[in-house]
C-alpha cells in the first residue's frame, strides 16, 4: 500500500513553505551533499557502484527533505558537465552564497543574550597588519563610556622619558551618554550604540535604512548605495558586541549586497578556518577601495573574525634615492583581525 497519498490528504490545504524558511535546510543540504561527494571521490578504488545511488545526508540535512515534500535526492557519479566539489578554496554561487548568509542569520538568531552591566567593561585584543609588520594591542571599555584602557600604551606629547608601554593606561572621563544628549554628541558609549541596534527592524532593507539615518559615518561624493551598505557593514561589525537580530540583520543586507559572494574553505590574516563573504571592485569606489574586499567570520559560530579592506595604488612619501620618481604601494590593504574579545569586571582583566 502507498501511504503517501494518503499522508498529503491530510494536509492538502497546508501553504507550501517559501523560500526564506527552507534556505538554512537547502544550506545544511548542499553541504552534506558536498561533503558525501568529496568523500567518494577520496575514497579507495574498490568495485564499481551503479551509476546512479541515494544519497545518505546527516539527520539535520534531513529535515530539509521533510520540508520539501518527502522528495528523496539521488545524484549521478559521473553527470555530464558537473564539476566535483574542490577542496581549499570555494567560491560560492549567488544562490548558494545568499543560502549560506541565511543559515548564519538563523544560526546567530537563536543566540542568547545578557547585556553587560553599566560598570563592566568590554574586552577586545586586535592585531592590525600595516605592509606585514604585526601590530597587537587591547583595549577596554567601560560599558556606560565612562572609562578605557589600553596596552601597550600610548606615550603622551612632550616629555615622555619615564613612560612605560607594559604599564597598563586607564582614563576616566565625564559621562558620554549625558554629553551625548545635551550636546549631539556623536560617539556613543558602547551601551548607547548596543540598544540602537537592538532597536533595528528584521527586515534587511529597513534596517539598512534606518542605519544609514542613525549611524553618521559620513557621506561621500558619488558613493553607490551598494557601495555606502557596505562600508557601513564593514563599520558595524568592528563593534565588539552586536545583539542577535542585529547580527542577523548583517547577514541578510550583505547577501543583499551585488555581487557580493560567501567564499569557504578560506583562513583568515592570522591563519584560522573562516569563510568570507566577498566584494570586487574592479574600479576604484567613491572611498578608494579597488580589487577583493573581505571580512571573516567562524565557518561554525559565523562571530566576526576581521577584515581585509583593499584602496587604489597611492603614492609613498618620497625618500632619498637615486631615482627621482615616488613609489607606488601596488596593492595597499588595510588588515584587522580580532584575536580574543569578551566582557570582564575590570580594565586589565581578560575573559
Amino acid at each position: 500500500m502507498n501511504e503517501l497519498p494518503q499522508a498529503r490528504a491530510l494536509r492538502a490545504d497546508a501553504p507550501l513553505p517559501d523560500s526564506d524558511r527552507l534556505a538554512p535546510q537547502r544550506a545544511m543540504l548542499t553541504e552534506a551533499f558536498q561533503q558525501e561527494a568529496l568523500g567518494r571521490r577520496s575514497a579507495p578504488l574498490r568495485t564499481p557502484l551503479p551509476r546512479r545511488r541515494i544519497v545518505l545526508v546527516t539527520a539535520a540535512a534531513a529535515g530539509a527533505l521533510a520540508v520539501t515534500g518527502g522528495v528523496v535526492a539521488s545524484l549521478p557519479d559521473d553527470t555530464p558537465g558537473t564539476a566535483p566539489a574542490a577542496r581549499g578554496r570555494q567560491l560560492l554561487s549567488a544562490q548558494a552564497s545568499a543560502d549560506t548568509l541565511e543559515l548564519a542569520a538563523a544560526t546567530v538568531e537563536k543566540l542568547g543574550v545578557t547585556e553587560p552591566g553599566p560598570k563592566q567593561w568590554v574586552y577586545e585584543k586586535s592585531t592590525s597588519l600595516d605592509r606585514g609588520e604585526p601590530h597587537t594591542s587591547e583595549q577596554w571599555t567601560r560599558w556606560d563610556g565612562t572609562g578605557s584602557a589600553r596596552l601597550p600604551g600610548v606615550a603622551p606629547a612632550g616629555d615622555n622619558s619615564g613612560f612605560d608601554p607594559t604599564k597598563l593606561q586607564v582614563w576616566y572621563g565625564p559621562n558620554q551618554e549625558e554629553k551625548w544628549k545635551k550636546e549631539g554628541y556623536d560617539d556613543r558609549s558602547q551601551r548607547q550604540f548596543y540598544r540602537f541596534l537592538a532597536t533595528l527592524p528584521r527586515d534587511p532593507d529597513r534596517m539598512m535604512r534606518r542605519i544609514r539615518e542613525e549611524h553618521a559615518i559620513g557621506d561621500i561624493k558619488g558613493e553607490t548605495s551598494a557601495e555606502r551598505d557596505w562600508r557601513e557593514i564593514d563599520v558595524l561589525y568592528r563593534s565588539v558586541l552586536i545583539p542577535p537580530n542585529a547580527q542577523a540583520g548583517l547577514f541578510r543586507a550583505l547577501a543583499k549586497i551585488p555581487g557580493a559572494r560567501v567564499e569557504k574553505g578560506v583562513k583568515d590574516p592570522l591563519g584560522r578556518a573562516a569563510i568570507g563573504v566577498t566584494v570586487n571592485y574592479t574600479e576604484p569606489s567613491a572611498s578608494g577601495r579597488l580589487g577583493k574586499q573581505e571580512i571573516f567570520f567562524d565557518p561554525k559560530t559565523y562571530a566576526y573574525l576581521g577584515e581585509v579592506a583593499r584602496t587604489a595604488p597611492f603614492e609613498l612619501p618620497k625618500r632619498v634615492s637615486p631615482s627621482p620618481m615616488p613609489s607606488l604601494d601596488p596593492n595597499p590593504a588595510t588588515i584587522t583581525v580580532r584575536n580574543a574579545w569578551g566582557v570582564v569586571d575590570k580594565p586589565g582583566a581578560r575573559p
